[in-house]
């Protein structure tokens, strides 16, 4: 029998449940904490309720990968997406999102054979509906000065996305019309996203199933308990399946990037066993006290409930920054994964408390007995609990050290480069990397960086000569003027430089400032410098947002700015220690014959925003966990030892548990072939890693520890303008 306080018994009117017995839920529950107790109280009307909104939404869940964008990789409103427009608009969809078929032979491409080739691919093309103009070989522009390659220009009649399922389709056909000593190959900017979204997407499903098993171990290790184990993936199955849904629905209001889903998969998965361990965790403590489940329930989102809503909202906030950068795909890559987060946490917060208020001491079956033997009559882990002991007595010992690797691993990040990835990130069998290279080979190296410039007609010759003159670029090829009476020309010159050379942004910039002024410089290429140029401009804001939002929720929710600026900044030195780590991998090249891959000299230009915000958000979620732990023992105790040890106690075990999932998760795409998911799993794995380890369970208990009763101090001005949030349970 558990005992009760015989004043707080005598004022509720309630007396100490038997275990397993009924008993009233306390009366003093906040919002979270009755919202608990109805659900645990009404399992079969919840239940019902989420099969409707995953059945509902779920019904569009298998068009997901099919549905979705494969494009928005550009800067809305820069030069060169105008210049695209323009060209697709005026002059016949030759524009950068046109497909180009390559036709390389042993022979003369005039030979009947190799022109037979030619007259059958430009049939196939045409049958497509969204190809405009089907522009054959021209001498001296697209046939080969040796005259054995040839060029196919199939213009774009359609948007980038749909060009990008444009060439999706004929890559099988014009590969059928190889053999007998000739090459077809589709390449161009469509084809090569085509290429890259296929690869990475293999890559990342093979990566997944691979880290299942793992994650399952872990999660029957955390968990303690085959039944407990399951309840994450209810979350996961639930969230991932409205969100798959919502994703589709949200293509039809604006194209929504295929990557999206990838993302929102991970973080279902990471998350859902967050919150599930976290509340479950708490569950059990609360159950052991009371035997009541429903009761149980109540206390558990009564305070780890807030500790997970403070999270997601987090989270949400902390993508949300990503918004900010005028770029379709990291937009609604953003926006899956935040709905994915919203479902998740929407799950956790009613069909968890649900089931855990219906299986009662049933979420315990089948319990190994080490679970037994490691956690205290309260719930709190004795192996985390000593550790925050240790951590009380010495310190500086443990928080030193970490300190410095931590600053070590950061160091580096003040030499990192970053800047779209080239050719290299799609295999080298692929159709775009294969004609990208039979097009160097035959035209020179700039020519898969053909550049664009749409112009006046009135001031096309100057525009060319300036072109000509211009040292930066090898050939420029004659105009073509619109047809449609608009007064435009269409001049493209060959940069002397390969297409992902560094010294093409100088000759765009040398262009843009010297050409006529209204002359638009764009191109393929041009429209990832362009790209580059908004991330670098628009990533201090978006860190600055981040930053910031996420210190002003810690501060609402705990109501002391001191701690909550100790894990904002600790936070961030994770992060920072990530991408130094990332910098002397991935430009700097260590480690990467071990890896299996070939270093580019420079970290892929989405990471320093698109990463950031999903390594602050994971890190946030941790701290998060571990404040408001602490808070709640503050609260208690008024002891700063008490709200240490306690906080690890508590939620040392889900923190390392959680962290140890996703960094199975995240280094599985170490294993992938593409360079791409590799960077991706291994900077966010080693963020997480060093996060976890270094910072929740290290650093952050120590900060708290030396300041002492000042983490915890808030000015009365401050606890008036704030409401009040409490964490701990009366």
């Amino acid at each position: 029998m558990t005992t009760t306080d015989p004043t707080r018994a005598t004022a509720r009117n309630a007396t100490a449940p038997q275990p397993g017995a009924a008993a009233d839920p306390p009366t003093r529950l906040g919002l979270l904490g009755r919202l608990g107790v109805l659900a645990a109280g009404r399992l079969r009307l919840v239940a019902v309720l989420w099969l409707a909104l995953v059945a509902g939404l779920g019904a569009f869940a298998p068009q997901v990968t099919s549905a979705l964008a494969g494009a928005g990789w550009q800067a809305n409103g820069s030069e060169s997406v105008q210049v695209r427009d323009l060209a697709r608009a005026h002059f016949g969809g030759n524009a950068s999102s046109a497909l180009q078929v390559v036709v390389a032979a042993d022979r003369p491409v005039d030979d009947p054979s190799v022109r037979a080739v030619v007259d059958r691919a430009t049939v196939l093309l045409r049958a497509d509906s969204r190809i405009a103009e089907v522009i054959p070989p021209q001498s001296g522009v697209t046939i080969s000065p040796d005259g054995r390659t040839a060029i196919l220009l199939a213009g774009a009649r359609a948007d980038t996305n749909d060009m990008v399922r444009a060439a999706d389709d004929p890559k099988g056909p014009l590969a059928a019309l190889s053999g007998g000593g000739v090459e077809v190959s589709a390449t161009g900017a469509s084809v090569l996203w085509s290429d890259f979204n296929k690869a990475n997407h293999d890559a990342m499903i093979k990566s997944e199933m691979l880290s299942w098993p793992v994650t399952l171990a872990i999660l029957v290790l955390a968990f303690g308990s085959l039944v407990a184990a399951g309840l994450p993936l209810l979350l996961t199955l639930a969230g991932l399946a409205a969100s798959a849904g919502a994703l589709v629905l949200l293509n039809h209001v604006t194209p929504t990037s295929v990557w999206a889903m990838n993302f929102a998969m991970m973080f279902a998965l990471a998350l859902g066993i967050d919150y599930a361990l976290f509340l479950v965790v708490r569950f059990r403590a609360a159950l052991a006290r009371h035997g009541d489940g429903r009761r149980a329930v109540g206390e558990t989102m009564d305070t780890a409930g807030k500790a997970v809503l403070l999270s997601g909202a987090t989270v949400l906030v902390s993508l949300s920054a990503v918004m900010l950068v005028p770029a379709p795909a990291f937009r609604s890559m953003a926006l899956g994964i935040m709905l994915a987060v919203a479902f998740v946490l929407a799950a956790t917060l009613t069909l968890l408390p649900a089931v855990l208020g219906r299986l009662g001491h049933r979420v315990n079956a089948a319990a190994p007995p080490w679970t037994r033997r490691n956690a205290d009559r309260a719930g709190a882990s004795t192996a985390f609990t000593s550790w925050g002991q240790r951590l009380w007595r010495h310190p500086l010992r443990y928080g030193l050290p970490a300190l410095l690797v931590l600053i070590a691993l950061a160091a580096p990040i003040a030499g990192l480069r970053t800047a779209m990835p080239s050719i290299t990130v799609v295999p080298e069998d692929s159709s775009a990397r294969t004609g990208y290279t039979a097009v160097q080979q035959a035209f020179g190296r700039g020519a898969p960086g053909m550049l664009q410039i749409v112009t006046p007609t009135a001031a096309a010759d100057a525009t060319a000569a300036a072109l000509a003159g211009d040292p930066g670029i090898a050939a420029v090829m004659p105009a073509r003027h619109a047809d449609d009476g608009s007064a435009l020309t269409l001049l493209q010159a060959m940069p002397a430089v390969d297409p992902s050379d560094p010294h093409l942004a100088d000759t765009v910039d040398h262009l843009r400032g010297t050409l006529p002024d209204d002359a638009k410089v764009g191109g393929a290429a041009v429209e990832n410098l362009d790209l580059q140029a908004t991330l670098d401009a628009k990533t201090p804001l978006v860190l600055g947002v981040v930053l910031g939002l996420g210190f002003l929720l810690l501060v609402l929710a705990l109501q002391a700015p001191l701690a909550a600026l100790l894990g904002t900044a600790t936070s961030l030195l994770a992060t920072a220690a990530a991408f130094g780590a990332a910098r002397l991998i991935f430009q700097d090249g260590h480690g990467s014959g071990f890896l299996g891959f070939t270093p580019q000299g420079f970290l892929d230009g989405w990471a320093p925003v698109f990463f950031f915000a999903m390594i602050f958000a994971i890190a946030m979620d941790y701290t998060v966990f571990l404040l408001a732990s602490a808070k709640e023992h503050y609260e208690k105790t008024r002891d700063p030892r008490q709200a240490v040890v306690g906080a690890l106690g508590h939620s040392g075990r889900v923190i390392f548990a959680a962290a140890a999932v996703m960094v199975a998760v995240f280094f599985t795409f170490a294993l992938s072939g593409p360079l791409p998911p590799k960077e991706m799993g291994i900077v966010l794995g080693l963020a997480v890693l060093l996060d976890a380890a270094l910072v929740r369970l290290v650093l952050l208990p120590v900060l708290l520890r030396l300041t002492g009763h000042a983490a915890w101090w808030s000015p009365r001005w401050l606890r008036r303008v704030l409401p009040d949030v409490r964490f701990s349970h009366d």
